[in-house]
């Protein structure tokens, strides 16, 4: 049987939990812009860019938080480069075919896939009996959000590899269950020289909000004094920079800025220790800081001034909504008929 051609087509998205860091911003928004503007390996894709705020109250939100956060992430995106007509950049609540299409994913999956998920022994822990539902089923509504629009690639990072291997378990037992070719074998995309950005404090463990220490990250909301000095008490060692990426073997808190300073530079990190090799701390920090500031701070500067017009951000939210149930609206229909649901 012939395979089906899906339209290449670009889904992810991002909780808005608040906090939006550089981590978010090296890991994921700035790869999402890369892929909007430029496609990957010379091809385009159609781009719909997400807000999971569904995902989002699989643990307890304040609603007004919740509200402001989404909002926020929206503005984050937006100042970042994502462009609200280049790309469909939506809120997941707009879309109720998200959480149609997750109840028949309910049906598809297995209760032992969904154990097996790290997120799920991580978040719920030695607690499980006091977990959400929601937050056990959180793996098949991310398949959905992937699959109502037939998306047929992922940038996500290292983490959320498992989930997308869980879509296209989901997608492949659907088409067996049924006896279609209907949803695709969606592909991850992990690249990057900092897809996994490391805390300023502490270059062995992942830049997060939740890390009591500010001077740990540098938020998306940072003015350029905040981004300066952060990277000017950035932890490091006394050695110099190694002429070659293998130098830095045992050295986290060196690896991580220059993972830094290749990421916010656009250059691969062979190329940016080739720039800096034999520099003392001293030297590179200034010349991070000032790379950091140019590259960030008229985003925090676009965040706050969108803020500022949040019925602006409501407008094109509300109109990503409409733009992207075109797509997804058939390919719900289309499932149900698939499935026997009578319309």
């Amino acid at each position: 049987m012939a395979q089906p051609s899906f339209t290449p087509r670009v889904f992810s998205g991002i909780q808005p939990s608040g906090g939006l860091h550089l981590g978010n911003y090296l890991g994921a928004i700035k790869r999402f812009v890369d892929m909007q503007n430029s496609g990957l390996n010379g091809q385009s894709f159609e781009t719909i860019y997400c807000m999971v705020d569904l995902h989002a109250i699989t643990t307890w939100q304040d609603p007004a938080t919740l509200a402001h956060n989404t909002r926020e992430l929206c503005a984050g995106f937006i100042a970042s480069g994502v462009d609200p007509e280049k790309s469909v950049l939506i809120n997941q609540s707009q879309v109720p075919e998200h959480a149609q299409l997750a109840w028949i994913f309910n049906t598809v999956a297995r209760m032992g896939w969904m154990q097996r998920m790290t997120q799920w022994k991580d978040k719920a822990g030695k607690n499980s009996q006091n977990a959400s539902l929601g937050l056990f089923a959180y793996p098949a509504l991310m398949a959905a959000d992937i699959l109502i629009y037939h998306a047929t690639h992922v940038p996500v990072g290292e983490d959320q590899k498992q989930h997308i291997e869980l879509t296209r378990d989901i997608a492949a037992k659907f088409n067996n269950d049924y006896k279609v070719d209907f949803f695709p074998m969606t592909e991850p995309v992990i690249e990057g020289a900092a897809t996994r950005v490391m805390s300023l404090r502490d270059g062995s463990k992942k830049m997060s909000k939740s890390d009591a220490s500010d001077a740990s990250r540098i938020n998306m909301t940072d003015d350029a004094d905040a981004i300066a000095k952060k990277i000017r008490k950035a932890k490091t060692d006394p050695d110099p920079l190694p002429e070659t990426l293998e130098g830095l073997e045992g050295r986290p808190d060196a690896r991580n800025l220059v993972n830094l300073y290749a990421a916010l530079s656009d250059i691969s990190a062979e190329a940016a220790i080739a720039q800096v090799a034999g520099q003392q701390f001293g030297q590179f920090k200034p010349l991070l800081a000032d790379l950091a500031v140019e590259k960030l701070s008229p985003i925090s500067s676009e965040m706050a001034r969108l803020m500022q017009h949040t019925d602006e951000i409501d407008r094109l939210l509300a109109r990503g909504a409409e733009r992207a149930r075109e797509i997804a609206a058939p390919i719900l229909a289309e499932t149900y008929k698939i499935v026997g649901l009578v319309k």
